[in-house]
């Protein structure tokens, strides 16, 4: 690609035209990690943190977030989405949790802003209800892990 879609031939911001793209069925996953104390990962599993599920709520924060992109990046289309799934689950590895998102839509555009809001504020959400008691948690690695549809087709990162 030898020009960026979202500036104008002045180079100013602008919100690209998708009115002649076809529909097409658009599907995008996104991951992140928060990374903390393996007592507050114990203190979350237990159901001991003053704020309470600290899961439940990241996870209805991440889905409400990426039904709300269009109004938190400047540039991305209001879209209707037709599915998004947030997952967080807990790994003593990291010490922390793996936050997982899914959006899909049928529409002219992708969905792969939505899936990295909804990992992102699902993270930073982990952060919040947690900071008394660990205020060394890290969001880390929020990324795209896939995406298909549209002229551009299917990409998968590739793990090392």
């Amino acid at each position: 690609m030898t020009e960026l879609s979202h500036l104008d031939a002045q180079g100013r911001a602008r919100m690209v035209d998708v009115g002649d793209k076809d529909e097409t069925e658009r599907r995008a996953r996104a991951a992140a990690q928060v990374t903390m104390s393996a007592g507050t990962l114990a203190a979350i599993e237990g159901g001991g943190v003053p704020k309470g599920d600290v899961i439940a709520v990241a996870r209805l924060a991440g889905i409400t977030a990426a039904k709300r992109t269009s109004e938190l990046i400047p540039l991305c289309h209001q879209l209707a989405l037709s599915f998004i799934d947030v997952q967080i689950e807990a790994d003593p590895s990291l010490p922390g949790l793996r936050v997982s998102s899914e959006a899909r839509l049928r529409g002219r555009t992708g969905v792969e802003m939505e899936a990295l809001v909804a990992v992102s504020v699902a993270a930073l959400t982990v952060y919040d209800m947690c900071k008394a008691i660990d205020r060394g948690m890290e969001v880390r690695a929020v990324h795209l892990v896939e995406k298909s549809g549209g002229r551009s087709g299917t990409w998968k990162r590739e793990e090392p």
